[in-house]
């Protein structure tokens, strides 16, 4: 009886801290809600992550949803949220460490040697959703661009994680350069990465993609441009490293991911130094066709989608678009994902 009543505090006071660290969502708000998870220091100091959610209103959620955001990026996109939410979906998304809501003082935005640092981040979120535990036996893994890249590399490199399907949305799986680009110049800088892994790589000047987001220029959205800046920054040459180690080792001998993936894209890319109104019509940060036949090759099971018209993110494009985005994520889902009592 005794063991039996201190079990039973331990176990309220665990449940009382796991419910004390959900804390409304100040950058949605909406019925958003967050929490920082500290994770173990590396080469750069002390670090977190941020997962958010916001849980469905049905009794009984059909699944889980883990999003990971892509690079310049963070989680801003509540209308996602809100869509997986009211079709019965509980959603949570990452802030990866260095990125948005989890970035330190000090600290050096988007900075990584490797991706599997961002690892810890989506386990600590899967223990996170089972800790809720809801409906933690079925999760759904969703990525946007380098955030596509670096779920299809955790779930090759950790097959047995509790992870029952694969959304993938303009994946990041080779650069959108020409050959010498792709064949020379970014396997010399992944040389030069393990002496001045710190080195900076300049990305261009151009602003049209998010020009194309933003409601102030052509778009709809509103986002903080400190977290998902107007311009591309300057990269460290241990990131473009990091980024091409893993798309090679997709490419290599690892077993191809078990669960079943939609790999979903624009139909077309979209070049040019100037604004025209093509960049509200296509992808105009990474070349389709190589999102087309490396992301076929990543599983057994991939059902690939073209929206017509697509921004890079899909979930940004125009009504009509994201209209088409939605019903495909939803009715693919119901394919592989059938129903339980709602």
């Amino acid at each position: 009886m005794k063991k039996f009543l201190i079990f039973a505090v331990l176990l309220t006071v665990w449940v009382l801290q796991a419910v004390a660290q959900w804390q409304p969502d100040t950058v949605l708000g909406q019925g958003y809600q967050m929490q920082y998870i500290e994770q173990p220091a590396d080469y750069a100091g002390p670090e977190r992550c941020t997962i958010v959610r916001k849980l469905a209103a049905c009794h009984k959620p059909r699944a889980s949803v883990l999003y990971v955001h892509g690079y310049n990026d963070y989680f801003f996109q509540a209308e996602e949220g809100d869509r997986f939410a009211d079709s019965c979906y509980d959603f949570y998304a990452l802030d990866l460490r260095k990125y948005g809501r989890s970035i330190l003082p000090g600290q050096r935005k988007f900075q990584a040697r490797s991706l599997k640092e961002y690892f810890p981040d989506i386990d600590s979120a899967l223990a996170v959703i089972a800790r809720d535990g809801r409906q933690h036996d079925r999760i759904v893994l969703m990525g946007h661009s380098t955030g596509g890249l670096i779920t299809s590399y955790y779930l090759t490199l950790n097959p047995q994680a509790p992870v029952d399907a694969l959304i993938l949305n303009s994946p990041f799986l080779d650069w959108n350069f020409n050959g010498f680009m792709r064949n020379v110049a970014i396997p010399f800088v992944g040389i030069l990465s393990h002496i001045f892994p710190n080195m900076k790589i300049s990305q261009g000047s151009e602003s049209l993609y998010a020009e194309s987001l933003l409601k102030k220029h052509h778009g709809e959205w509103e986002f903080n441009t400190a977290w998902k800046t107007e311009k591309p920054e300057k990269v460290e040459a241990s990131w473009v490293n990091a980024i091409s180690s893993a798309q090679k080792a997709l490419r290599g001998k690892h077993p191809k991911i078990a669960v079943p993936i939609l790999l979903l894209h624009s139909d077309n890319s979209v070049y040019g130094n100037e604004w025209n109104d093509t960049f509200m019509h296509g992808d105009a940060v990474l070349n389709v066709e190589h999102i087309s036949k490396l992301g076929r090759e990543l599983g057994n099971n991939v059902t690939e989608v073209e929206i017509p018209d697509g921004l890079h993110d899909l979930a940004l494009s125009s009504p009509a678009v994201r209209a088409a985005f939605y019903d495909t994520v939803f009715s693919w889902l119901d394919k592989v994902l059938p129903a339980t009592c709602r």
